[in-house]
């Protein structure tokens, strides 16, 4: 007899390659080609910005890839969401837990889609329009699409999609997967390859690659990079973990998890390379600029962190050879990127009401009417949607935090010896994980939560911090996060409930 409820939870990824293209999908949206050239470029010293690369690489395999793994596992074991798995493997009085994990990638998805839409927008832009030559050109091209009803158009827009790609499971989802992924990385190919044949390209390159040493006893170096690898792999986010539900025993999840966050890595750099080649050889060459003034425009942000992809990459791409249909490709294959994540964000609470026991059309409904309505505020009001991205952005930190203390209920070498060393097929995986689990990745959340917090008071917003309407605010964190978690733990037994109920049902029949 069936332990489920619906039958799309019974379906498994087809092939080996449509899991990797999937979690691969996932791991890679904007922030590989949009936030992580910039970040480079802030945490870059005098010299260069290598030793940055050099701590993000580490954390690579201290915080991403151990989170990757754990995920995989518990997925793989429990053949359920977030929720659900919580429950299983930490108690039941720790549904609250899995629910704010899955909250988190939730809210994030609520403001995530108006991102995409942007780079939807951007994409039919640069096919359809002359590409901007002054930076209030490119400007008014932002403006008048933020002016307007564009951002509710293409937030609407992106939902129908995700709609589609969702509807029939992971069937539905490995066949896009199939298409996106790797065309995304053809785009990304071809633009690095023309970036880096520019004329005083190799200068930017030079300088992504040059440590300057004394940066790394820096702690904001350090933290900075554990950060990027927090949000750019996606690792903590529970998004591995709905995918592993269904995945095949006989795919390896330790190699998995290294080709997911290797290869992510992997697009990061590639796009860095793509940016930092352009804009070098484009403001150093065409525009005489100096290396400083270069490396300003790089760290600036602009209105929601925008400045560098939305303004300045189009006015780059006008002043280049084969610039106008390079820059439908970079755009095309932002777009890509920001859905292919798109896509796991939208299965990831879809997947946890269907464990509730809904059916997955009316889960799917739910998921997708609720994201709409809730990123309403986001779409016109930009000031929102940096306070969104905000507050989740830091609580994915507690996310991971959560994931690590609920492997330490369950017993973290019990999980590995029971899940991981039997398969034969399969890297061995040592004792370094658990203790990576048990003791670095539980700190590591501590600290960077801590720092960002810190940020907010002296930075961010220094003379407001304790105003829960100031967006940078630490009170706006502490007040939404204290609501969220206040419901969870009031819904604590009835969730725990509804997780467990398919399971009675199926062993009472």
């Amino acid at each position: 007899m069936s332990t489920t409820l619906d039958p799309s939870v019974d379906q498994r990824f087809s092939s080996r390659w449509g899991l990797l293209v999937s979690v691969l999908g996932s791991a890679v949206g904007t922030g590989n080609i949009w936030r992580f050239p910039r970040i480079v470029a802030q945490n870059g010293g005098d010299e260069g910005a290598g030793a940055f690369l050099i701590a993000w690489i580490c954390f690579l395999f201290l915080w991403s890839i151990p989170l990757i793994i754990a995920e995989y596992a518990v997925g793989r074991k429990n053949r359920m969401g977030v929720i659900g798995t919580f429950v299983k493997i930490a108690g039941e009085k720790f549904a609250w837990m899995g629910a704010f994990v899955a909250f988190v990638s939730t809210a994030i998805t609520f403001f995530y889609s108006i991102i995409v839409g942007w780079c939807i927008f951007y994409f039919i832009e640069m096919l359809t329009s002359p590409l901007p030559m002054t930076t209030e050109a490119a400007m008014a091209v932002w403006d008048n699409y933020q002016s307007g009803g564009w951002p509710l158009f293409f937030h609407a827009l992106v939902m129908g999609l995700g709609t589609l790609a969702i509807w029939r499971g992971i069937t539905s989802i490995e066949r896009v997967n199939k298409v996106l992924v790797p065309t995304l990385l053809v785009i990304v190919i071809i633009c690095v390859i023309r970036a880096v044949t520019l004329p005083g390209a190799v200068a930017g390159i030079v300088y992504m690659f040059t440590p300057q040493w004394d940066q790394l006893a820096q702690p904001k170096v350090w933290l900075a990079a554990l950060t990027q690898n927090a949000w750019d792999t996606g690792a903590g986010w529970g998004l591995f973990l709905t995918y592993a539900a269904y995945m095949k025993r006989e795919y390896g999840v330790v190699k998995n998890a290294f080709l997911t966050g290797v290869g992510n890595n992997i697009v990061s750099l590639l796009a860095a390379l793509m940016v930092f080649g352009t804009v070098f050889s484009v403001l150093r060459t065409e525009m005489a600029m100096t290396e400083p003034q270069v490396l300003e425009i790089m760290r600036t942000s602009g209105p929601a962190s925008t400045g560098l992809t939305f303004i300045w990459m189009p006015q780059l791409f006008a002043r280049m050879f084969l610039g106008h249909p390079l820059s439908v490709l970079f755009f095309l294959a932002l777009a890509f990127a920001g859905f292919s994540s798109l896509i796991a964000q939208l299965e990831l609470p879809t997947r946890v009401l269907v464990d509730g026991g809904l059916r997955r059309s009316r889960a799917i409904g739910i998921v997708i009417g609720i994201s709409y309505l809730l990123g309403i505020p986001s779409a016109i009001n930009l000031n929102l949607l940096s306070n969104q991205d905000f507050v989740w952005g830091v609580a994915l930190m507690i996310s991971g935090a959560f994931v690590a203390f609920a492997l330490f209920r369950y017993g973290i070498t019990r999980l590995r010896e029971e899940e991981l060393l039997v398969d034969e097929s399969d890297l061995k995986l040592g004792r370094w994980w658990d203790l990576v689990l048990k003791y670095f990745v539980p700190s590591a959340a501590i600290t960077l939560l801590v720092w960002w917090l810190s940020l907010s008071v002296t930075v961010y917003a220094p003379e407001e911090w304790y105003n829960p309407f100031e967006p940078f605010s630490v009170m706006t964190c502490l007040v939404q996060w204290t609501v969220v978690l206040s419901i969870f733990v009031l819904l604590n037994r009835w969730m725990a409930t509804r997780m467990l109920r398919p399971m009675v049902v199926a062993q009472t029949e």
